[in-house]
Formats: C-alpha cells, structure tokens, sequence
C-alpha cells in the first residue's frame, strides 16, 4: 500500500470529540480575552498598570506551564485531565464574571490558566495518538482550523452579547455576561468529554518534573536556540497588543459602543486569505529570511496606527472616512488596517518559524525543543501585558480619570495616546535589526564550521 493510499482524512472518534471541545474552548478563551484588561479595570477596580500586569503574569502562566501540565496528563490519562482542565475553566470564568472583586479575579485566572494550560497537551496529543506519519499532517490541519474557527467564533459572539445584556442607565455594562457566556461554552466542552471522549489508551508514566525541568534547562543553554526566541518575541510583543492595547484604545479613542471583538477577527481573516499564497511565495527562500519579511513588515502594523493623527492632519483622512457601504471613524479604519498588516506578517512568521525552530535542535533533540517553542509567545505577552498597562495610563487614561482631571487638561487627556503605537513599532524595528545581527552572526559561524555554502 503506497503511503498516498494510506494517507486519509478518517480519525478515531477519539480525535473528532477532543477537538470539538477545543471548538467550545477556544470561543470560551477569545470572548473573555478580548475584554479581558476591560473587566479588570471597569468591573473589578484595578488601574491600568494593575490589569496589564495581572494580565502579562495571566498570559505567561497559560504559555509557560503546559509541558508540565503534559506530563500530569499522561499520568492521569487524557480523559481525567481534559474534565479536570474544562472543570477549572467553567468555575475559573463563571467566578470571574459572578464576584468582580480582585482576589476571587485573580483566583478564577489561576483556574483557567491552569485549564489552558492543560487542554493544550491533551488535544494536541490526542491528535497524535490517532494518527500516523501518513495522515498526522492532516489531523494537525484539522486541528488548527478548529481552533481559529473557534477563536473567530468566540470574538464574533462577544461583542452582541454584551450588547444584548448592556444597561448603561442601570449601570450594567455587559462585560460580566461575556464571562457567563465563556463559562458556557467551556461548560458544553466538558459535556462533550464526559459523554463523547473515550480514550483506548491507558494512562502512562510520561516524564516526571524533574525530567521536564532538566529539559528545560537544557534549551536555556542553547544561546542560538534562545536568541531566536527573544528575537521573534519582538513580533509577538507587537501582536498582543490585539488583546492588550487595542480594546482599551478603541472605546477610549473612537466610543465605548465600538466592537473590539470584530475588529480582532481582522487578523484571522487576513491570515486565512493570505497563508497560502504566502507560504508558496516563500517557499524558496531560507527560514530566516522568511521570519526577517515577517519582522520587517511588522513595526508597519504599530506605526500604521500612530501615524493616524498626521494623516488626519493633513488631510488624506477627515474626521469620519466614507466608504462604500459605511463611514468609520479614522482611529477604527487604522486600527483594521494595523490589524491586517499584522495577519499578513505572521503568514511569513509562524509556518517558517517552527522549521528554522526545530534546525536549532541538537539532532536527536528535536521533540525537547519544539515542546519549549513557545516560550517566545509567553516571554512576549508578559512583556505585552505590563508595558501596555503603563503606557495606557499615560497617554491614553480611563475615562474615570479624565473625569477627575482639572477641565484644561482633560481637553488634552488624549493628544498623545498615538505615542503608545510608536513605542511599539520601535520594538519592532529592534527586533527586525536583532534578527539581521543573528542572521550575520550564525551564518559565520556556520561557513566555519562548514554547514553553509
């Protein structure tokens, strides 16, 4: 039997009801980030600084720890984990909409980090186990248009549901109900695994902490391995501020009536539309190369929004842009066109970056390394997180503090929120002269060592 012959679309219903629950998760997940920072200052107390660093320290846990959550998993078995994982994500955002108050905020983040970080290994792992060499890149297809289907889903929906709950003379802002609605979705994943996910196979020894830990280490020593990561966490810095600047920025500069949720979707549209042409463009020329594209292109996301005021100014925006269909204030257009820009870099970025990731692994290394691929996300978003919740406090505040400002110099509260954009695509900028220093750096290094032509 040829290994085309073999190769097929049919998985076990193992593989089917794992990642129908990533379906529900990931609606859960993107619902609640997208408003995330907002409830944390709005519904809950925290200043802005406070949110960014919660969330930055919320986003580096649910990055950081799945491999050792993975290695609980294959003790417990995969069946056991994933009710346990959607048990702490239903309480984890149901507590968290229910009593808006920060310990019991900072408690539910624990949960569901601790859920997220746990779902990752099993459905990944799960979709392993039910394929082979001839069908895994398949199963691994499926799962990732599953999971940004569901994340498209989840953004979509959270928007109309605060609408649909939002009370402004009764001074409900719907943002609780988003988490209700999050604490749903997760809820119908777990019924899925309880009734849905059998799983043939038996819970095995899998590694010990110790294990994961040594690995760990192990790549921490890697210099060139770790330079790649810090380097493509530059894009990473700049891409979460879809969650971490952009919906405070949005209601703050246009109205608190805008859809952050959709504008979001911005990026999972443009990464669907362009990932095929571009990974066929690319498919010549050296990882590197591709990952320097990406890192170029990026600091033009950042700076595309920073720039709007000038463009305004000077008149190739007015204070309303009429298109086709409708009229979008010039702070939204930018920001989708920010958002787009973004989508298209990371089509450069992600599919070349997991190759040129795995050529950094010592031979016979390649699962250790690709496990800790990742850590560029998590170091990114913590840094995302904390400098957004400082930068917001200065140049673009809550409305509560202008309010609370002498009236002259709340006239001027907002005349310099584009600066925070500008900050952004400097690091982009660094990130992109990072990555040419490497190139140069490991290139010679190569030629000596004879690995380079």
């Amino acid at each position: 039997m040829t290994s085309e012959a073999r190769s097929t679309w049919r998985f076990p219903k193992e593989f089917w009801a794992a990642n129908f629950t990533e379906l529900f998760e990931r609606m859960a997940y993107y619902a609640c980030l997208i408003y995330l920072v907002i409830y944390l200052t709005r519904e809950v107390g925290f200043d802005d600084s406070e949110a960014g660093t919660i969330a930055a320290l919320f986003a580096f846990f649910s990055w950081f720890i799945p491999a050792f959550m993975g290695a609980l998993a294959d003790k417990w078995g995969f069946r056991f984990a994933l009710a346990m994982a959607y048990t702490f994500l239903t309480l984890g955002y149901f507590l968290l909409g229910a009593i808006p108050s920060k310990p019991v905020a900072i408690l539910s983040l624990v949960l569901i980090g601790l859920g997220l970080a746990t779902v990752k290994p099993v459905i990944t792992g799960t979709s392993i186990r039910c394929s082979d060499e001839h069908n895994r890149a398949r199963a691994f297809s499926l799962y990732y248009l599953i999971v940004n289907f569901g994340a498209f889903i989840g953004k979509l929906l959270a928007d109309p549901v605060r609408d649909t709950f939002r009370d402004d003379a009764a001074g409900i802002s719907g943002l609780r109900e988003v988490n209700y609605y999050a604490a749903g979705a997760a809820f119908i994943a777990l019924i899925i695994t309880l009734v849905a996910f059998r799983v043939k196979h038996e819970p095995g020894r899998g590694k010990s902490f110790g294990e994961i830990a040594s690995g760990l280490f192990k790549v921490l020593k890697n210099g060139r391995f770790m330079c790649l990561i810090f380097i493509t966490a530059g894009f990473w810095f700049i891409q979460g501020q879809l969650y971490a600047t952009m919906p405070k920025y949005l209601l703050r500069m246009v109205s608190d009536f805008a859809k952050p949720g959709w504008l979001a979707n911005v990026n999972p549209l443009s990464v669907a539309l362009f990932v095929v042409p571009v990974t066929y463009l690319v498919r010549k020329i050296r990882p590197v190369s591709s990952i320097g594209i990406a890192l170029l292109i990026i600091p033009f996301s950042a700076l595309s929004v920073a720039l709007t005021p000038a463009l305004v100014e000077v008149g190739i925006l007015g204070e309303t842009v009429n298109l086709i269909l409708f009229s979008l204030h010039p702070v939204m257009l930018m920001l989708v066109v920010g958002i787009a820009i973004q989508g298209v870099a990371e089509c450069f970025l992600s599919p070349r970056y997991y190759e040129f990731a795995s050529k950094q692994a010592p031979k016979g290394e390649e699962g250790l390394y690709m496990g800790y691929q990742f850590l560029n996300v998590a170091i990114a978003w913590l840094a995302a997180f904390f400098v957004s919740g400082h930068l917001l406090e200065i140049w673009c505040p809550s409305k509560e503090v202008v309010a609370a400002m002498p009236p002259e110099q709340a006239a001027h509260a907002y005349d310099h929120a584009h600066y925070i954009w500008f900050v952004y695509a400097l690091i982009g900028v660094a990130a992109f002269v990072a990555l040419i220093i490497f190139r140069y750096v490991t290139d010679r290094m190569d030629r000596k060592a004879g690995v380079l032509d």
